[in-house]
């Protein structure tokens, strides 16, 4: 049997492109919903070129007919823009837009008894009220990540004690073939001594466990304090691996790791012609334009953690620290931007440091390392269960969807940091509250 698929509009601007996704089913979009687009794609944000792209797929959909009728899609499905009594035809009926997408379901189900009715919305409450109301509802879960299951990025493997002191000894080891994904970490455990172990990177080339890179000296005081720490150092370091994606509570050390292994990269090695910091507005809860002061003043919650990795990397004097931070700007060494400006642009030979990418969606993800140009690298940084983004969840944002989908490619890698290394109140904090 086929379905209706009501579409809410927090799917529509989570992924334009959802309208397809639906096989052979029949997509129904509430007038509503197209209001509600209508006065989103105003706005010079994510959420408002979604939008944009919404009204444009929906224009060239016209070609084909009357959307009131209902066109062909190219899956073997049809669309169609639906009204319920109460608005006249006009879109202005009375009520929540909630009512009005769960006025017209029911109004659906009663007249097309041959086809499912089922409301899609990344609501909860609209779903609540779906249910409560009789109605069918799910989430909009394409291409979401089961949390319970994403991927770690590390694992363990028992051997013989020789296989270590041989892996010791050279460096590299080869290993019969296991689950591993290419720069996947690997923990090897004496079979016979659990406390006698070594850690190693899979080499999905080499078809190898190989060594570590180690951090170096220059990075001090910033040193890593944990396995899956070192993990991450070595995957920050190696040039190689052009996408790293580390997932860790607060206090864990990600973003620090991140803008540590940056400028050293940039200050020691000078492999890239400068570090590149950015991250979402919606920790700042509204678009910066809105926020007094001048442009630098609006970027102080941004520039923080570069901050706080320079003064550690000043051993914790903030003069020189200060000097430090004037120094590089002015040679144009770092640079913190919102995550808004990279949009458009081409960068290359930069690191580029995307914290809080947990609160982007999988179409914001795609708009940013789409924009990476040749000899770059970029580090995507964030918890998952610590979102200010109302549209994503834990399985539907953008970092969890880039862990997923990159892990069989040798040139990304995965680090989920568990161990919360700040100070002991912040690990107690992270885990208790």
């Amino acid at each position: 049997m086929k379905n209706n698929y009501i579409i809410d509009t927090n799917v529509l601007l989570h992924d334009p492109t959802a309208i397809h996704k639906y096989g052979e089913h029949h997509v129904i979009i509430p007038i509503r919903v197209i209001e509600e687009i209508d006065n989103f794609k105003r706005e010079l944000s994510e959420r408002g070129r979604s939008a944009r792209l919404v009204s444009r797929m929906l224009d060239e959909l016209r070609s084909r007919g009357k959307l009131s009728d209902g066109v062909v899609l190219d899956r073997g499905g049809s669309l169609r823009i639906a009204f319920d009594g109460h608005t006249n035809g006009h879109g202005n009926g009375n009520g929540s837009a909630d009512y009005q997408i769960l006025k017209l379901a029911m109004d659906l189900r009663a007249r097309e008894t041959d086809r499912g009715c089922i409301v899609v919305s990344m609501d909860v409450n609209l779903r609540l009220k779906a249910d409560a109301m009789g109605l069918d509802a799910e989430n909009y879960e394409y291409g979401q990540t089961d949390v319970e299951e994403i991927y770690m990025g590390h694992c363990e493997r028992d051997v013989p004690s020789e296989v270590i002191e041989e892996f010791v000894a050279k460096g590299k080891i080869s290993l019969d073939a296991g689950n591993e994904s290419p720069n996947e970490y690997v923990l090897l455990k004496n079979s016979a001594n659990a406390s006698h172990t070594v850690m190693g990177r899979y080499d999905g080339e080499q078809r190898s466990v190989v060594s570590l890179i180690r951090a170096p000296e220059e990075m001090r005081p910033i040193q890593p304090r944990n396995k899956e720490q070192h993990y991450a150092v070595d995957a920050l370091l190696d040039d190689r691996i052009k996408i790293v994606t580390i997932i860790g509570k607060a206090g864990t050390g990600k973003t620090l790791l991140a803008i540590a292994a940056g400028l050293h990269k940039t200050l020691w090695d000078k492999v890239y012609r400068k570090m590149l910091v950015c991250r979402p507005t919606f920790p700042m809860g509204k678009d910066i334009g809105y926020l007094p002061g001048t442009v630098e003043e609006k970027l102080n919650p941004w520039m923080q953690p570069v901050y706080d990795a320079l003064d550690l990397l000043s051993n914790g004097r903030r003069d020189h620290s200060q000097r430090n931070r004037d120094a590089l700007e002015a040679a144009g060494l770092i640079a913190v931007e919102p995550l808004t400006y990279i949009r458009g642009r081409s960068i290359p030979n930069q690191f580029i440091v995307v914290d809080e990418a947990q609160n982007l969606t999988p179409l914001e993800v795609k708009t940013v390392i789409t924009r990476v140009g040749h000899g770059a690298k970029i580090v995507l940084t964030g918890d998952i269960y610590q979102i200010d983004n109302p549209y994503v969840d834990s399985m539907s944002n953008g970092l969890s969807a880039v862990v997923e989908k990159f892990r069989p490619y040798p040139i990304a890698a995965h680090i989920h940091l568990s161990k919360g290394v700040r100070s002991e109140i912040a690990e107690l904090a992270a885990n208790l509250l």
